[in-house]
């Protein structure tokens, strides 16, 4: 009886830390109480992001776990929005994530499954350029890429890549 409640115990306290980690991580990544423009460790916003989208890097019934490969260079604090900047890592990972979910269900569908790369990834580097006071930030996925018919008009506002009633036109 003993050994049962100090396993429920521990459960608990795992918990209670993974709840704190998440409010924290929602705190960081809204900077809904500080000034909307300052200066910022970017890594922690990329982070805070990260922790948030957890679940979906998850194993799907028709994916592998999404693997997140980081390479940070040593940056310097940089001035910026962070609220907007951490809504543009949202959007950006969550495209990733979407566009490597539609390929994985596009092969399982055309019963394709075992021709398709189990591995599935989202890249994110960070660069500090040297003498140019700017940092450079990469999120790629090795999904199959955008369809020419369409790249050229990804950066034109409210411009759709995703069926209706699918993402936000906002990416």
């Amino acid at each position: 009886m003993m050994n049962d409640s100090e396993l429920l115990m521990d459960a608990m306290h795992r918990g209670a830390e993974r709840i704190r980690s998440i409010v924290l991580a929602l705190q960081n990544f809204s900077r809904h109480d500080e000034a909307s423009y300052k200066q910022i460790n970017i890594h922690q916003g990329i982070e805070s992001t990260l922790l948030m989208l957890q679940h979906r890097f998850r194993k799907t019934n028709y994916r592998n776990a999404i693997e997140i490969i980081k390479q940070y260079d040593d940056l310097p604090q940089i001035t910026c929005f962070p609220s907007e900047l951490n809504q543009v890592f949202m959007h950006l990972l969550n495209n990733a994530v979407d566009a490597l979910n539609e390929e994985a269900e596009n092969f399982q569908a055309n019963n394709r499954a075992a021709d398709f790369n189990n591995t599935h990834t989202i890249s994110i580097r960070t660069k500090a350029i040297d003498g140019e006071n700017t940092v450079r930030i990469s999120i790629a996925d090795n999904g199959m890429g955008i369809p020419d018919k369409i790249r050229g008009c990804i950066f034109d506002p409210f411009f759709p890549t995703k069926p209706v009633g699918k993402g936000s036109g906002l990416g």
